[in-house]
């Protein structure tokens, strides 16, 4: 039976809505292109409204269309306020509530909101290299924003000589010239503007870094406004900041967190050492300063603590402009929780944040300052809660949260979360239930195997609707990337669970060595191991799956660390997998050293496991088999380092003559990260040993797969290649 969905309403309001074609319950390709992408909401200052994104994908236009929706709390009276057809997006209330700020074509609009309704906007700036995300200040009458500005260290044709407009080129004498998936030709910087004094442009904007210096503010690739947080006096900003370029920058994870005084320009560092020190927060008394922090500088999957300080400002003399900050007791808050904080928010003098669990789910707790930390969602609630973005005390004195949530078989919506007694949970938003509700359910589980070493190793198994152990079906490991990072509820339009599930396979998703729910041992574990116990963990999964009467044939599909892996196994199983996939895979190693970006992931991963050093001025080896160039890399092809020297000699390239299994190796031109080439020898070697296999490069984009007929390209050669060999 073929159902045609769509969501009610006047036409101009479902106008950027595709109409979807579900046949039999079945989901597609195309039905999980077309749901909608909600994202960014934020509560109204009295309480009554939230304002959200929701994000649709054009496959004809090859783009995609944002616009913003509000609803009351209990998700009552939702509706379309935005109908541009150019996005909205970062859209933000007032102080009183009585208009909406937002960006829209890198400029900055505030338009007024009036019972439901949004206003003719207004255009409050004129910034050459455009705004790209903003932050009002408490007082309502300053903003901080980001853009970005030349960099002078990537040198094009032009700048030297304007007659050369035509020519492309990049001259550069030092690292970090490209990062993540672009050259890097600008340096994204943050400003302070007035709201109040008419247009905002570069010319009234204060540079918070100041003019001496290139570095990042926020930082590259995936830092955003949530990097700088107003203090509740509306005059001091807190910020974080890798104040590092070129060389030390590419191996360096050394990112700390500084208060900037909007009068006086005077700034002073919080933390110096260390690793990432990231999304500060200020107590809404301001007395406090909360952030993640990891403590070794070289190591980005290090444990990430949440650390707070006392602040206290000095008192003001004259005309305000000085004032002393005085930052006291730096302490770590939950010495013995031993997983991964992310996403602080204060609530009185209480700080909550989401962290991944070892039930494999994402779970929203709360610290006190005394260094007391609470769950307030269980692990048997088989959904991933992101860190709320409003909390109400209630008058029973329970408190309710609102958040976001997502799982394996939805996408993300808003959710009210109640703390206190007995917990519980009621979804706000349906956003997608016009398809969700055409679509046959499917079913998943939770298990544990036995790994090699004796170790318990978590699993989520998706079986496909209308599931029948009598039966059999193919079945699909996957395997994760990362390395560090986690197999939890997380919904994705790539790598979309069940959409799997719903093409008739059964899924297992183990979370092998390197996972970050588990702790930090077996998260740590990884590092210098890649050819060593996740692997023989995937084995493992792999042959229980297998051994299910209900399974036939078997694929091994991954993306980055997961194509590594996949390339891995290639040469390791024998004959466990039927065909394999890998995405933007790790192929060769020590091609890899001389060609990513981010130096100090590959130094630590890959074996070196030593922190930062550099001494400048120094030229080749130093003598001590670690150190060359001044530059600590214990983890390079070229160090003394025994788990850097085993890293190396048992890549996937080491052992193509292995190879027996169909592969597709898929890839992005634009992937700087792992650049295209490994996609490209993965695919030559595997000709080369007659093993039947296919090459797809996406020249336009980059570890992702982000435009829309592109996705839906690779969606429908990711299933005809499994189809082919496991059907």
């Amino acid at each position: 039976m073929m159902i045609a969905a769509s969501c009610a309403g006047t036409a101009q309001k479902e106008a950027a809505v595709p109409e979807v074609e579900i046949n039999d319950g079945v989901m597609t390709p195309e039905v999980l292109l077309s749901f909608g992408r909600l994202s960014d909401p934020q509560l109204s200052p009295d309480g009554s409204t939230i304002l959200y994104g929701v994000s649709y994908q054009n496959i004809k236009e090859n783009n995609s269309l944002r616009n913003i929706y509000i609803c009351k709390p209990d998700g009552s009276e939702r509706q379309q306020i935005s109908f541009e057809k150019k996005s909205v997006n970062c859209a933000r209330w007032s102080n009183d509530g009585n208009a909406i700020y937002f960006v829209q074509g890198g400029q900055l609009y505030k338009a007024p909101f009036k019972a439901g309704k949004l206003g003719k906007k207004v255009k409050l700036s004129d910034v050459p290299a455009g705004i790209g995300e903003f932050k009002i200040s408490p007082d309502g009458e300053q903003i901080i924003y980001t853009s970005t500005i030349k960099n002078p260290a990537v040198v094009q044709p032009a700048d030297t000589d304007p007659a050369l407009d035509k020519a492309q080129a990049y001259t550069t004498e030092n690292l970090m010239y490209r990062h993540w998936d672009h050259w890097v030709t600008e340096i994204p910087r943050s400003y302070v503007a007035t709201l109040v004094n008419g247009k905002i442009t570069l010319d009234n904007s204060l540079d918070i870094l100041g003019t001496d210096n290139t570095f990042e503010l926020p930082t590259e690739p995936f830092g955003g406004i949530e990097q700088l947080d107003w203090a509740p006096d509306s005059r001091h900003i807190a910020y974080s900041c890798r104040k590092k370029v070129g060389k030390e920058y590419a191996f360096s994870t050394n990112t700390s967190i500084y208060i900037y005084d909007v009068l006086t320009g005077c700034t002073v560092a919080v933390t110096e050492k260390g690793g990432y020190d990231t999304d500060p927060v200020w107590s809404p008394d301001g007395k406090h300063l909360a952030w993640v922090s990891m403590p070794r500088d070289g190591y980005e999957a290090d444990q990430q603590q949440l650390m707070v300080a006392d602040i206290e400002f000095g008192a003001q003399e004259g005309d305000g402009q000085n004032a002393d900050v005085a930052i006291s007791n730096v302490r770590r808050l939950g010495t013995d929780f031993d997983h991964d904080v992310a996403g602080p928010v204060w609530h009185g003098d209480k700080i909550y944040f989401n962290a991944l669990m070892g039930e494999a789910v994402q779970s929203i707790f709360r610290a006190s300052l005394d260094g007391k930390i609470e769950r307030l969602t269980p692990g048997d609630w088989w959904t991933d809660f992101f860190s709320p973005f409003a909390i109400l005390d209630k008058e029973d004195g329970s408190v309710e949260m609102l958040t976001s949530y997502y799982s394996l078989e939805f996408p993300v919506e808003l959710v009210s979360v109640v703390s206190g007694g007995q917990p519980s949970f009621k979804q706000i938003t349906t956003e997608n239930k016009h398809i969700l509700d055409r679509l046959s359910p499917i079913k998943e589980e939770s298990i544990h195997l036995q790994t090699v070493d004796g170790k318990q190793m978590q699993c989520w198994v998706v079986y496909p609707p209308a599931f029948d152990p009598a039966k059999k079906y193919p079945a699909i490991e996957i395997v994760l990337g990362g390395p560090q990072s986690t197999n939890s509820q997380d919904w994705s339009y790539r790598w979309c669970y069940r959409l799997m599930a719903q093409q008739g396979y059964v899924v297992i998703l183990p979370n092998r060595r390197g996972t970050t729910a588990f702790g930090q041992e077996w998260k740590e574990q990884i590092s210098g191991d890649y050819a060593g116990l996740n692997m023989q963990d995937y084995l493992v999964a792999g042959r229980y799956i297998k051994s299910q009467p209900y399974v036939d044939k078997l694929a091994c599909v991954g993306a980055s660390y997961g194509g590594f892996s996949a390339y891995m196994l290639e040469g390791l199983h024998g004959d466990l997998y039927d065909c394999f996939i890998a995405h933007a895979g790790i192929f060769d190693e020590k091609q890899l050293w001389f060609s990513t970006e981010e130096m100090w992931f590959a130094n630590w991963d890959n074996g070196g496991l030593t922190e930062y050093a550099y001494a400048p001025g120094q030229v080749g080896p130093a003598g001590d088999g670690v150190t060359f160039g001044g530059m600590q890399q214990a983890g390079a092809p070229y160090a003394s380092t025994p788990k850097a020297k085993r890293h190396y000699a048992s890549d996937p390239s080491s052992m193509v003559t292995k190879w027996h299994t169909p592969i597709l190796c898929i890839h992005g031109g634009m992937d700087f990260r792992i650049p295209y080439e490994q996609g490209m020898a993965a695919f030559n070697a595997a000709q080369m040993m007659g093993v039947p296999s296919k090459l797809i490069i996406f020249p336009n984009e980059n570890h992702w797969i982000l435009q829309p007929q592109n996705a839906l390209y690779w969606h429908r050669n990711f299933y005809d290649w499994l189809d082919k060999w496991c059907k």
